[in-house]
Order: structure tokens, then sequence, then C-alpha cells
């Protein structure tokens, strides 16, 4: 697969050769790392397709490195990890993962959960380069021009309301945890944060509503996060 290039990140060499001689073999095109420093730096700069994720490594945290590379990229990110606590995959994901792979794995496996994260990789990319508009009920999203409707109407928003708004959008019909929704707004999951996002969604919600639809449009889930509701 020469035009899909994959950056493998894993510190212990017998385990990265196993990766990157199965990803040969099926001729994937692939770039590797031993920290999380040097994986954000070839992230950056050599732009790759997938991003197979140790989460201990020997300078900074997986997890760390999954949100600072949310911070400008929606790349697929599949970890692969020994870990397999529940915590710890609940952490990785709220980060931004999109896969969890637990060690020991089977090749055959990883190879099905790159060919996954392939399918949404270009699914997503077809959607973005066809899909500049977003509608809802009577909620309309231009994302071109950042123009907000609801029912043929203006919705005037602050950057940040238009972020979580969009966000929401782009994953209805999921749930959201608050620090997922925080960490790709605010690029942080302070507790004291939670506080902001429920200001910033009780505005979000009291500007939505002119019409019967946006009552039921985003869902609150107590103790967990929120969900924008396919109508």
């Amino acid at each position: 697969m020469k035009d899909f290039k994959i950056l493998v990140v894993e510190d212990d060499k017998s385990i990265q050769n196993l990766i990157t001689t199965t990803l040969r073999i099926h001729e994937y095109s692939y770039l590797t790392s031993q920290t999380g420093k040097d994986a954000v730096s070839l992230c950056a700069s050599h732009k790759p397709d997938l991003i197979l994720l140790d989460l201990g490594l020997p300078d900074i945290d997986g997890s760390e490195v999954i949100r600072i590379i949310r911070t400008w990229t929606n790349i697929p990110i599949i970890v692969i990890s020994a870990r397999d606590e529940d915590t710890d995959k609940i952490t990785a994901l709220d980060a931004g993962a999109d896969d969890y792979l637990t060690k020991p794995f089977s090749v055959e496996e990883m190879l099905a959960r790159i060919r996954v994260a392939q399918r949404r990789a270009a699914h997503f990319q077809n959607a973005e380069a066809e899909n500049t508009m977003f509608e809802n009920g009577g909620l309309q999203i231009d994302y071109t021009s950042g123009i907000v409707k609801m029912d043929g109407k203006d919705v005037h928003l602050t950057p940040i309301e238009y972020r979580i708004l969009c966000l929401l959008a782009r994953n209805a019909g999921k749930i959201l945890t608050h620090s997922y929704i925080i960490d790709h707004i605010w690029g942080t999951a302070v507790d004291t944060d939670i506080v902001s996002l429920r200001v910033y969604m009780t505005a979000l919600r009291k500007k939505l509503k002119n019409s019967d639809s946006a009552e039921a449009l985003i869902q609150t889930h107590v103790g967990i996060g929120y969900q924008m509701i396919r109508l």
C-alpha cells in the first residue's frame, strides 16, 4: 500500500520489528519512532496516514502524544499497549484515539484494524470534500462560511460555541464525554473546565431555541457528556 504511510511508535525493539516486518510484507510504507516527542515531530513533518502508538513511551505518555497530535489533525490513531485496564482505554479514547489493541496481539487482528482505519479515513476524506453543509432537523451549518442557521434564521455564536456545535455535529449520534469535548475545544482536561463547558452548552442551547426540534437536538447524559441527536 505505497500510498498509505503508517507511523509506528514503539520503544520495544522486538515488537517494533514484528510490526514493521508485517507492514513490509503487506506492502505498507512506514516510519518508526521510539519516543513521544519524536513521534509528534514525525507526524507534523511527514504527515502519515495512520499512527500505531504504544502508551508506555520513555519520555511522555502515549495519551499525551494523542492530545498533542489532536490539536491539529484527525489522523487515525490505533493504540497498541500492554495496559488492559478500562481506565487506560477510556483515557486514550477520550484523548482522541480511534481504536485500542491490547498486547499480546495477533498480526492478523492488527492488519484488520488497519484496514478498518483505512476505510474510515477514506470515508472521512470523501465526506469532507463533498459535504460542506451539515443539516439536522432545522439546524444548518455551512462549514465553508461558518454560518449557522436554525429554521432559516441566522444564529450568531461565539467562536467557542461554534466549535462545540461543529464537534457535536461531526459526531452526531455519538455520546461525547465531558473530557473529550474539553480536550478538543480547550486542549486540557482540568476538572474545573466542566463548569465552563456547562455554561457554554446552556448558552448554545438558548441560541438554538428557535423551533420545537431545537429542544431535542442536544441531549445531556448526566455525569457523562453530551450527544447531538439525529432528527
